[in-house]
């Protein structure tokens, strides 16, 4: 097998490629200032889910950005270090079945690299992310818990929290409908509960994420957005960026497995 193991600030991905083709895949928290015990239990993890031995492993790579922490071996294995952007950008055109696109990697902060045959290219980021989700979570609604985040989301109503481009004009605004956000938590004076703040804030972060995705994939001339990282699980994420298709002639892609695209990447660097 071929492991790639994606090291990041909360948790740590793994997965294992048998002849070219994903075999299994797992996560496991990030253990607080010890990401080489979270990517050995990964492995560990992964090995016994597989059951497989650990020479079963022909190649492992490491990347992301608890991967500095890790030697120049994990368990007696040899790792080779594989740059994030370049992992998330090969994990996402696998996943998606892509030649080119934008691959956007949405884990406590958000990257952007547009990815093709070409090579693989850092555009940008931002701060916007899970990190974001779970922060102002903790601060609105009291809970870091992500279930039951989602859960008082689902009940939620953005007309609460959230102005629109019809509260404002009767008819659309040039190209805007009237269901697009003019202001994101903009309604002050409203009856807001905690669904309406979870679906807020979740509004808030995949909208600021999907503009930036789309103005990158007109700046680069590319039709395709392929969301990847643990975000891109949440059912909410489809919604709001279905909503983009009507403003930017982009498409945005779901592929399945999303949060393991940068750990596949990593093993197929290699």
């Amino acid at each position: 097998m071929t492991v790639g193991i994606d090291v990041g600030i909360t948790t740590t991905k793994i997965v294992a490629l048998d002849d070219g083709a994903p075999r299994g895949f797992c996560s496991v928290p990030v253990a607080p200032d010890d990401p080489v015990a979270s990517a050995s239990g990964a492995l560990g993890r992964l090995l016994r889910d597989q059951r497989r031995p650990l020479s079963a492993v022909r190649r492992l790579a490491v990347t992301g950005v608890g991967s500095a922490a890790i030697g120049e071996d994990l368990l007696g294995l040899a790792c080779a270090r594989v740059s994030e952007f370049q992992a998330t950008g090969r994990g996402g055109l696998f996943l998606s079945g892509l030649d080119r696109a934008i691959v956007v990697s949405m884990g406590t902060g958000t990257s952007i690299v547009r990815a093709g045959s070409d090579g693989i290219r850092h555009l940008g980021g931002s701060g916007v992310g899970g990190g974001t989700l779970l922060g102002l979570s903790k601060a609105l609604l009291h809970t870091t818990d992500l279930p039951a985040i989602l859960e008082a989301a689902a009940a939620g109503n953005l007309a609460k929290v959230d102005i629109s481009v019809a509260d404002l004009q009767p008819a659309n605004l040039g190209n805007l409908p009237g269901h697009a956000t003019a202001s994101n938590f903009g309604r002050l004076g409203g009856r807001a509960g905690p669904g309406d703040y979870a679906l807020g804030i979740l509004n808030l972060i995949f909208q600021t994420i999907g503009l930036l995705a789309a103005f990158a994939a007109r700046q680069e001339g590319l039709a395709d957005v392929v969301l990847t990282g643990r975000l891109a699980t949440i059912p909410q994420a489809r919604e709001v960026f279905a909503g983009f298709a009507g403003l930017y002639p982009v498409t945005f892609r779901f592929p399945e497995n999303p949060e393991y695209a940068t750990a596949l990447g990593a093993a197929l660097s290699i």
